[in-house]
């Protein structure tokens, strides 16, 4: 048994998601404040917890759906009210889980199967948080809010002041009123409709009780921000403890003696029993002055009980204390817990906590005894659950890679969970970790996707399944996979993403940037993957709906040959980008006259940046020149700081000659010659730039500047460009 799939809706940022879930391992990447908590949150809420739901975990844009179920109940009559579940049907929070089931688990599912032809396969539940009595919500609301506007009544100057409650919204935030009136309820889905959300008929019952008890052992681990170090009594508020904690608590559950005693325990427990008894006649005689001294208050006197001092040894107590857990240094040197690196305690604790769950599910050792009789039998839920949330908090980024490539291998290593095992486990975790995501099968991604349509729809997620783009064996998909494994993921988290043609210009963009205030405070990851091979990352960016420049060279040949960029000489551009992606024209006459808005994809937020046309004014004419590249177009906008710089050398030597041609077509001309030679050093070009020049000081060219603006007002909060749209292709 596994699931298939979960679709959350109306649950914060998700106002309807469809999320798949890996069968081993999946994991939940997006840029900041994209829904990825909101999800874990609702798997714990409605598949671990069910209880602890509040106003805030509606979607945004339903509350003004609630509020105005409340007003139409304020204006109608009692028999023109509504109390059915059909206005509430679209505002308040569900989750359908969807499993696979297999022949031989149909024992554990006897109570849900949907028909009697349904053999195997899909089984779908859906757990919905809604009103338990819609007619006493009603009528407790309608004369709370009638009794308040009596209460305002003569009216109160200030208009921005009401009485509570001024909504039906305001009467379920108000502290316990939520969950007094609303309870989870689960129904059973039809499998023929799982491919799409279905509407539920108003005729259908409600199953008793919990429906997954028993299928589903759900464990968590929440992000690690309560966690500080071995001097943290007991839990953090994020329920994760030090290493000797959890090591006592897995003793007292798994190990303790006195629990069903084998043989070596009955041992132990003698020696614990003799050892307390010496130590009570030691204490006993130690303490016999001190006490006599009691007598003088005639205590205990006449008909009081003598003190008698009796110790108490636990097992347990043997690992209660600060160097209960030791790191060994070798040569019979030792340091307690606390002395170890914060990062590393907390591998060990987050991997240890693993293990313990596998045992809690698998009943290792004494809690398989406890509450059991000898006529009892053991019972395994058939899949465990794993959430884990943030785990690279206080892990560096080795370490973050050894988490994740250990983590599910832990929580299979036991002789009941081997490859043919019937007993099934699923980790999903969420991150913002580049370096986990780095380690981890790319078909398992799931990327939560921001909605920018409006100012509320901003606030909710849609989730893509990225085994769709990582699952094909194509050229494209090869060429990517082994780009972002010998790079980094950060595209999966960013705000946007900046692709760029070479090495000079990953150095000198991030300079750019930091002249726009916005830009230099957003989350950009910045790519370099050139002209030639940026469009094979197409069916990555346009799935993920990615706001993306791509900024590029123009690499004009004639035929096959290079050439300086030059008009109506029939010349075309080399690169592939621009011919096979954006704008889809190689014509070099054409590409040089396009509009900025020509440059941007249809129908998504990606747009190209290639050089434009530097005029220079001379007496009474103007010049035009096109430059190639990147590097011949900063030197000639920012021409008259490059005749400064002396004693430089290589190709940048070449371009401060060039840029000190009174003449610009000839000083153009010769940058081109300096760039397109074979030995022409690009990176090391900019590197011996940043030596004679801060970067600071040199300005942008036209077409960068015109990206980096585009970019800056798409990522602007406060507006949403009116003709951009995100959806995927």
């Amino acid at each position: 048994m596994n699931i298939s799939s979960v679709h959350i809706r109306n649950f914060r940022k998700l106002k309807d998601c469809r999320i798949d879930i890996a069968t081993n391992q999946t994991l939940f990447v997006g840029a900041n404040n994209s829904g990825k908590t909101s999800a874990m949150d609702a798997l714990i809420l409605f598949l671990k917890l069910r209880k602890g739901f509040s106003t805030r975990d509606f979607t945004l844009s339903n509350w003004h759906d609630i509020d105005k179920i409340g007003e139409s109940w304020i204006r109608q009559t009692e028999k023109e009210i509504d109390l059915s579940f059909s206005p509430w049907k679209d505002s308040v929070p569900s989750l359908d889980i969807w499993l696979n089931i297999k022949s031989y688990e149909l024992h554990y599912i006897h109570h849900l199967i949907p028909t009697l032809d349904w053999k195997t396969g899909l089984l779908g539940i859906r757990i919905r948080f809604e009103p338990d009595n819609i007619e006493k919500l009603c009528r407790d609301f309608t004369e709370g809010f009638n009794a308040a506007r009596r209460l305002e009544n003569p009216p109160i100057q200030d208009d921005k002041f009401k009485i509570w409650p001024k909504s039906l919204w305001a009467f379920l935030d108000e502290k316990g009123n939520l969950n007094s009136y609303f309870k989870l309820k689960t129904y059973l889905l039809d499998p023929d409709q799982y491919a799409s959300f279905q509407e539920l008929p108003s005729s259908i019952e409600e199953l008793k009780g919990d429906p997954l008890a028993g299928l589903i052992k759900v464990d968590i681990i929440n992000a690690q921000r309560g966690f500080s170090d071995i001097n943290t009594e007991g839990e953090s508020i994020s329920g994760f403890k030090n290493l000797s904690n959890q090591l006592r608590s897995y003793y007292d559950r798994h190990l303790n003696p006195t629990i069903s005693p084998t043989e070596n325990d009955v041992k132990a427990l003698n020696a614990i029993n003799e050892t307390k008894r010496i130590f009570d006649e030691n204490v006993n005689t130690n303490f016999q002055a001190p006490l006599s001294e009691l007598a003088m208050l005639n205590y205990p006197g006449f008909g009081n009980p003598k003190i008698t001092l009796s110790t108490k040894f636990s097992s347990l107590d043997g690992l209660n204390h600060e160097s209960a857990v030791l790191y060994s240094l070798g040569d019979n040197l030792s340091l307690p817990e606390r002395y170890n690196g914060l990062g590393y305690q907390n591998l060990i604790s987050i991997i240890f906590k693993l293990i313990r769950f596998r045992d809690e599910w698998m009943q290792v050792g004494k809690i398989a005894k406890i509450g059991l009789s000898d006529s009892d039998t053991y019972y395994f839920e058939p899949l465990h659950l794993v959430l884990i949330e943030e785990p690279e908090a206080h892990l560096h980024a080795q370490v973050q890679q050894v988490f994740i490539r250990k983590a599910y291998e832990v929580l299979r290593t036991h002789i009941n969970l081997g490859k043919d095992s019937k007993f099934e486990t699923q980790l999903i975790i969420s991150t913002h970790s580049n370096h986990i995501a780095h380690e981890t099968d790319f078909s398992s991604l799931r990327y939560f996707k921001r909605q920018r349509s409006s100012a509320i729809e901003m606030t909710t997620s849609t989730v893509i399944n990225l085994s769709e783009t990582f699952g094909t064996d194509d050229e494209t998909t090869r060429f990517t996979i082994r780009y972002l494994k010998t790079t980094h993921c950060d595209l999966f988290f960013a705000d946007a993403v900046i692709l760029v043609e070479g090495p000079a210009e990953r150095m000198l963009i991030p300079y750019f940037i930091k002249n726009h205030t916005l830009l230099y405070n957003c989350y950009l990851s910045i790519l370099e993957i050139g002209g030639s091979h940026a469009h094979r990352l197409r069916p990555l960016i346009e799935k993920l709906g990615l706001i993306t420049l791509i900024i590029t060279d123009l690499d004009t040949v004639n035929g096959t040959t290079k050439c300086q960029p030059e008009k109506g000489k029939g010349y075309k551009s080399g690169n592939d980008t621009i011919k096979n992606w954006i704008p889809g024209i190689e014509d070099f006459d054409e590409l040089i006259t396009l509009s900025f808005d020509q440059k941007q994809f249809e129908d998504l937020p990606i747009r190209v940046a290639y050089q434009t046309t530097i005029s220079t004014k001379r007496e009474n004419s103007t010049e035009e020149v096109y430059p190639y590249t990147f590097e011949d177009s900063l030197v000639m906008t920012n021409r008259n700081l490059f005749k400064e710089l002396h004693k430089s050398s290589g190709l940048l030597n070449k371009m401060v000659e060039a840029a000190q041609q009174e003449d610009t077509k000839t000083s153009a001309k010769l940058l081109y010659e300096a760039i397109t030679q074979k030995n022409a050093k690009k990176a090391e070009f900019a590197l011996e730039l940043f030596f004679f020049e801060h970067p600071k000081t040199l300005k942008t060219p036209t077409y960068i500047e015109e990206g980096l603006s585009w970019l800056e007002k798409l990522l602007l909060p406060a507006e949403t460009p009116k003709n951009i749209s995100t959806k995927s292709k």
